[in-house]
């Protein structure tokens, strides 16, 4: 059995000892040493996430866009189930083609009414930009031609933005194709892609992952309920009240107020300063009454849809709103500042899950 285990040594009968192991290039003899060369990867791969994070944002955007749209989709299904007793893909079928019929609607019988209004709108600010212009330099107040040349530029440049978006001429249409994709996919299974998630998660983890997910998943479809709910009655509102009174392209300008409504703190000052510029254009009674159309609909908008759907939501505070539209807005676009009101609820949301569970763990390590 001796001479299974061990070894003779060549000069006696006792068994040679082994080895000893020498440390190769790659290995840390030191515990301080291999505890240093830890945290120096954690933080390498940190560094790397973050740059890959950088590199990756506008594909990560996109995605965060089709989860929106999921959102909006799963919403839209949840209310038809509560009066149509029949399966959730058929629901969401419905809610798909409602929204294909809407869109086919609006192209189809408003199309070349708003094209035409669209390639006035232009025009019309510039002129009343210039009335402006000649009406504060009657009143010595000095404005530089090329500072109100620029705001109305501007101005005119983002009209053109949305018209263009209105008419089909998109820039991004793949971007918009794979958001569609994207929603409808997730849309259809959105539980089989959390559990993919979850997976990839500690098993300690996972159910706190299931909770937070379902928490964000409902105050997104609120938050997007909300902003359906306030555009629809602000454009609707809009052009029922400026038609009525004979406001020239009244159809586009409610469509306009609608579709700017989407972004809070911004959409409704701008929608709002075009319609009074158009109304202007139609003389002083009428201007006068496009700005009561215009404090009527944000009051009723501001006072009643939105506290009855914030409380429902995310509390989010306006300066901090307004602040991520600015950054989102300067990094990417019309497609950021869209989704910074939805990412800013979604990290609000994460922050405080993330506080309550550390809480409630130390909590539970104290009691023992």
């Amino acid at each position: 059995m001796g001479e299974l285990d061990q070894q003779a040594a060549p000069g006696g009968d006792r068994p040679a000892s082994p080895m000893p192991r020498r440390a190769g290039p790659t290995d840390f003899a030191s515990d301080e040493v291999r505890g240093e060369a830890r945290r120096a990867a954690i933080w390498i791969g940190m560094a790397t996430l973050v740059v890959a994070v950088v590199f990756m944002a506008q594909p990560l955007l996109v995605i965060f866009a089709g989860l929106v749209f999921a959102a909006m989709i799963d919403g839209g299904a949840r209310l038809l189930g509560r009066v149509l007793p029949i399966g959730r893909g058929w629901r969401v079928l419905l809610v798909l083609l409602g929204a294909v019929a809407f869109l086919v609607w609006t192209l189809w019988f408003a199309g070349s009414q708003l094209t035409a209004q669209a390639a006035q709108l232009p025009a019309t600010v510039e002129a009343q930009g210039a009335r402006l212009l000649a009406w504060l330099q009657a009143h010595h107040i000095k404005v530089g031609d090329a500072d109100l040349n620029g705001f109305v530029q501007q101005a005119v440049g983002g009209v053109g933005h949305v018209t263009r978006i209105m008419g089909g001429i998109v820039g991004g249409a793949t971007t918009a194709f794979l958001v569609l994709v994207l929603g409808i996919y997730i849309a259809a299974e959105p539980r089989l892609y959390q559990r993919g998630l979850a997976w990839m998660l500690p098993m300690d983890t996972r159910e706190h992952f299931h909770g937070t997910v379902q928490l964000m998943g409902r105050s997104l479809r609120m938050l997007m309920f909300g902003r359906l709910i306030g555009m629809s009655a602000e454009g609707l509102g809009t052009w029922l009240l400026l038609w009525i009174y004979g406001v020239p392209m009244s159809g586009l300008l409610g469509l306009l107020t609608g579709l700017l409504a989407f972004l809070p703190n911004i959409g409704a000052p701008l929608s709002g300063a075009i319609m009074i510029l158009v109304g202007f254009s139609g003389g002083t009674d009428m201007g006068l009454y496009c700005i009561g159309v215009y404090v009527t609909v944000q009051t009723i908008d501001g006072n009643v849809i939105v506290p009855m759907v914030a409380k429902k939501t995310v509390d989010l505070a306006p300066a901090l709103v307004l602040g991520a539209q600015l950054i989102m807005g300067a990094l990417f676009g019309i497609l950021g500042l869209a989704l910074a009101d939805p990412l800013v609820a979604m990290i609000k949301i994460w922050l405080e899950r993330r506080s309550d569970r550390i809480a409630r763990i130390a909590t539970e390590t104290g009691a023992r």
